[in-house]
């Protein structure tokens, strides 16, 4: 029996390669140079010629030490293919974020998938009252008896999974929080930035109603464009990141926010 030759993808062509590649950054939101250098066995010049490629089709976008997903390369992603991009940085984030939450407070969460993983540990809490729009949020603390769960209703969007519009604004506006955790597509030039507009007047009527105001911000989200401006970083009280983050984007946070927290990975859950 013949053994079929399979060709490294350094000489497969740059269409094939180039293929493989965005599907990888497509799926985990974040790839590190080095790290697709080493996986696709081709040069540290080929390999950012073909991200220079694809950034110029549209599909990623080239930060310091890699390159990122654009929001419109992920705008028909749901809350699943969400969850499983930079999974473990979120877990990490969520970890150091679950250390603010104290006994008795009143929590808003967004509809972001960071935010998400924040819900094993408010689970635990002997006593919360939690507010969020966000319907998987709700299906995983409804059966806790120790949360007194607000659920914010408005407008259901499917693809996102939670209810926004103007009925949700209101439903927020019918309550004061000690603390809120919210995520953003993107952070470019000191701002926080999404992809949906919708999702805007929300996080605002959020922000309006919160005491204390967290951003959590993985490193891949740094540098990555989106259409619509929520507000400057400097509107949050803390923001948490991950070790992966490069150092002049972290100096470039804490010029904008006094308490910039870096999560560990070794924190995740699991």
């Amino acid at each position: 029996m013949v053994e079929q030759y399979i060709a490294p993808d350094a000489e497969r062509g740059p269409a094939a390669r180039r293929e493989r590649i965005r599907r990888r950054v497509l799926d985990q939101g974040y790839a590190s140079v080095d790290d697709l250098v080493r996986e696709f066995g081709v040069s540290l010049m080929t390999m950012h010629r073909d991200l220079d490629a694809l950034a110029a089709d549209g599909w990623l976008t080239k930060i310091r030490g890699g390159a990122t997903a654009n929001p419109s390369a992920l705008v028909d992603a749901g809350v699943r293919e969400r969850s499983a991009a930079m999974r473990a940085e979120k877990q990490a984030i969520a970890a150091r974020a679950a250390e603010l939450v104290n006994q008795g407070q009143t929590v808003f969460l967004d509809d972001s998938t960071t935010a998400l993983e924040l819900v094993p540990y408010l689970a635990a809490q002997p006593a919360l009252t939690v507010a969020t729009n966000f319907i998987p949020a709700v299906s995983a603390l409804g059966d806790s008896h120790t949360i007194e769960l607000h659920v914010l209703g408005g407008q259901y969007v499917p693809r996102h999974e939670s209810c926004q519009g103007l009925a949700t604004v209101q439903a927020i506006a019918r309550l004061q929080a000690d603390i809120f955790f919210m995520s953003t597509t993107a952070v470019t030039a000191g701002q926080c930035l999404h992809r949906s507009e919708a999702t805007i007047m929300v996080r605002e009527a959020f922000m309006r109603h919160s005491a204390r105001r967290v951003l959590l911000v993985d490193h891949a989200k740094l540098g990555r464009p989106a259409a619509h401006v929520l507000c400057s970083v400097s509107k949050f009280d803390t923001v948490i990141t991950d070790e992966g983050i490069d150092p002049r984007d972290l100096a470039e946070l804490r010029e904008l926010c006094a308490d910039v927290q870096v999560a560990s990975l070794a924190r995740r859950v699991g």
